[in-house]
């Protein structure tokens, strides 16, 4: 009897063949509002993995239903953190990785140009440039958006650990820690949208987080733990580094900061969600400030 094929078997096969050979890192924590949007741009890639943290919500079930891979990071403290851990723990069937947050939705022209950059055998990694969008307006003005290394050879890019003594109230994933490339990298043209679509309330609660972890950071001895240490004529991460660092000794520092942002920076041209975002930055830095003081408080009064 003649041998059929399985039609399925061998349309698998074509369409993995065809997929962009590159593992895409999703880290989670409740983010079933926006991550089938995430997924649904990623589904030309022949490996996608969603890093959750127990969510409570229906984020494992969406992941699932995208055919992505699922796996649970159980934070203890300390290092690493979730996509370190990633890198560090998950069978990667590809050469290149990407990394990328829920609220980002890769384009079509940025996959085309992910897909020929990978083929670039004098790159180790690219930048790309995060476009934001804030309560539903994309943000053009304020020097919003940065520049970041998402895409890298697997095996030659690591995280940062700007801080070891990093407990549950800083957040289990890396907050303003880089990668830490072992070779030259290039620029994309096509940005990455990020699209904030989680309430106000979520947002702010993931800033105190952050600011926590940001406050100890910033109070540690200068390149205790950095390989990135502040530089004004280092990469972007450092550029920024060094001028934080000297921007937060100044008096009045967050009003400044929004002056900056908001007037000289034109963010008033972003309408209403551009003044809350200049606002929230603001008092970000507000509250980096306060705790600092703080702990150096806390420090003079253990004596």
């Amino acid at each position: 009897m003649q041998n059929i094929p399985d039609m399925r078997t061998s349309s698998s096969h074509k369409a993995k063949s065809e997929s962009i050979a590159v593992t895409v890192v999703i880290p989670t924590r409740n983010e079933a509002r926006h991550l089938a949007r995430c997924l649904g741009a990623v589904k030309r890639f022949s490996e996608v993995y969603v890093v959750d943290s127990q969510s409570t919500d229906s984020t494992v079930e969406v992941a699932r239903a995208f055919g992505a891979k699922v796996m649970q990071f159980h934070y203890h403290g300390g290092w690493p953190k979730k996509r370190q851990w990633a890198l560090d723990s998950l069978p990667f069937e590809n050469d290149w990785v990407l990394l990328l947050d829920a609220d980002e939705v890769l384009t079509s022209d940025l996959a085309d140009e992910i897909e020929g950059a990978i083929r670039d055998g004098n790159r180790l990694g690219f930048w790309i440039f995060l476009r934001i969008s804030f309560l539903g307006k994309e943000l053009r003005f304020g020097g919003n958006g940065f520049w970041k290394l998402s895409l890298f050879r697997r095996g030659k890019g690591h995280f940062e650990c700007r801080l070891k003594e990093q407990d549950h109230s800083m957040s289990d994933i890396e907050v303003h820690e880089h990668i830490v490339l072992n070779g030259p990298a290039g620029k994309l043209r096509h940005p990455l949208p990020h699209h904030n679509v989680e309430s106000l309330a979520r947002y702010l609660t993931k800033h105190n987080e952050y600011s926590n972890w940001e406050a100890k950071v910033l109070l540690q001895a200068t390149g205790q733990n950095d390989e990135l240490p502040p530089a004004l004529f280092g990469n972007q991460a450092q550029r920024r580094r060094w001028l934080k660092k000297r921007f937060l000794g100044l008096p009045g520092s967050p009003i400044l900061f929004f002056v900056y942002k908001y007037v000289l920076r034109l963010g008033f041209l972003d309408g209403a969600p551009g003044l809350i975002y200049c606002a929230l930055q603001s008092t970000h830095f507000f509250h980096i400030k306060a705790k600092m003081y703080e702990l150096k408080y806390s420090d003079r009064s253990a004596k």
